[in-house]
């Protein structure tokens, strides 16, 4: 499918939530910065080694400023966060969403964290199933894709359990909070071979 020039994303009527079995996933919502925030502090520590964000517990008005951004991003559709929120007791689980947006080539990256008192349950990989059957679905995307570091073994896993094919690693991509040169896994799913 080629996009007219005249394609603006903005013009896209998509949900603000969609529900898996146990989750429900939604754009934040004004209001959602003290639920994020007492979900980043449980877990900065698990965070903080993968997610730039997490080197600093933020304070509440920072966690709300960042959801009220990420709000207005989702409008826009520049970047789309989705909140993970437990479909049975609306508890904070987590952040998910589509990043890195190509809308020319219909790309999106898949990332993701949880907190640390819900890891294990096999949550984000419903999750990302979840995200991916909405961007197949709403956006008509062509590609997703999963990139973590290469060290972030759990990270690796989700991507593996939820059917992403590993293409390859990207060797001394980025530098972490410590200055040491790290090496990101990246997998994806593609149109016409992984998915319709």
């Amino acid at each position: 499918m080629t996009e007219s020039s005249s394609f603006n994303p903005i013009m896209l009527t998509i949900p603000e939530s969609f529900h898996t079995e146990r989750l429900t996933i939604r754009a934040p919502q004004w209001g959602d910065g003290a639920a994020v925030n007492e979900a980043v502090r449980e877990s900065a520590e698990q965070l903080r080694l993968w997610l730039p964000f997490a080197e600093k517990i933020p304070s509440l008005e920072e966690s709300e400023m960042t959801v009220r951004k990420a709000r207005l991003q989702y409008l826009e559709r520049t970047d789309m966060i989705l909140h993970l929120r437990d479909r049975h007791t609306d508890e904070f689980l987590g952040s998910s969403g589509l990043h890195r947006i190509d809308w020319n080539a219909r790309c999106f990256e898949i990332g993701y964290w949880i907190r640390t008192s819900r890891a294990g349950e096999g949550l984000m990989t419903e999750a990302v199933k979840g995200i991916e059957q909405f961007a197949i679905t709403h956006l008509e995307a062509n590609r997703l894709e999963i990139r973590c570091d290469a060290r972030n073994v759990r990270s690796a896993k989700v991507a593996e359990r939820a059917g992403y094919t590993l293409e390859g690693i990207l060797r001394k991509m980025r530098r972490d909070s410590t200055g040491t040169l790290v090496d990101f896994m990246v997998f994806s799913k593609v149109r016409g071979s992984e998915f319709e």
